[in-house]
């Protein structure tokens, strides 16, 4: 799959309050000492199961993350607390397979030169609503962020967490090569994702842009 026209938009949370939200076996992970909530709007392009590539083109559709930072075990991820998307087949796979949150969603996204605007409005059934609309562009020239910088603790995650109905913890690799990051600026008028975590996200977060980076992701593992 390619992801494309990314941005992290990220804000400092307080860490006790984030770790209450996560579940047994998994250990908020922290830069400094400073516990970190992103929001993550992009386009997922041409996703193809492994080994199909010669045959299909895969399917398209925007996505909306919402994640924090942690590890299980000692090794580094991300763990979800919502994803939305605007591919119906691609939420039910996900639930099922993933066990990951995807929720459905009504989702918008124009490109005019750099400047991208993205809104979402979630309709998936029984869960709580959340809206958010943006528009984000990159503010300069593009690099590869620094082991041990805030950047690049942000970004280089190569695995994410989830847990399945009775609580078992999976981990899912990712692999891609270095972000191609840049500055970036964002006007955020509507962002309530939080809402039911009772975390606002207030203030101009610490925005980062992606054009595209492909990747490969493999079926999660059980480790708890």
């Amino acid at each position: 799959m390619n992801w494309t026209d990314l941005a992290f938009l990220n804000w400092p949370a307080d860490a006790r309050a984030l770790q209450a939200t996560l579940p047994p076996g998994v250990q908020l992970d922290t830069f400094g000492g400073q516990a970190w909530l992103s929001v993550v709007p992009f386009r997922m392009e041409h996703v193809v199961p492994r080994g199909l590539g010669h045959v299909s083109r895969g399917v398209s559709f925007t996505e909306l993350n919402l994640r924090t930072y942690v590890t299980v075990n000692g090794v580094p991820g991300v763990w979800f607390y919502s994803l939305d998307a605007d591919h119906a087949l691609t939420v039910r796979a996900a639930r099922r397979l993933l066990f990951l949150p995807y929720r459905h969603a009504r989702m918008w996204h124009d490109r005019d030169g750099d400047v991208h605007r993205f809104a979402s409005t979630r309709t998936h059934p029984g869960e709580p609503g959340a809206t958010f609309a943006a528009a984000y562009r990159p503010a300069g020239e593009v690099f590869h962020a620094a082991p041990g910088t805030l950047d690049h603790w942000l970004t280089d995650r190569l695995c994410f967490y989830s847990a399945d109905a009775r609580g078992r913890l999976y981990r899912g690799r990712v692999e891609h090569g270095p972000w191609p990051l840049q500055p970036a600026r964002c006007e955020l008028p509507l962002n309530t994702l939080t809402a039911a975590l009772g975390l606002p996200q207030t203030g101009a977060p610490h925005a980062l842009y992606a054009d595209r980076l492909p990747v490969r992701a493999r079926i999660p593992e059980r480790v708890r």
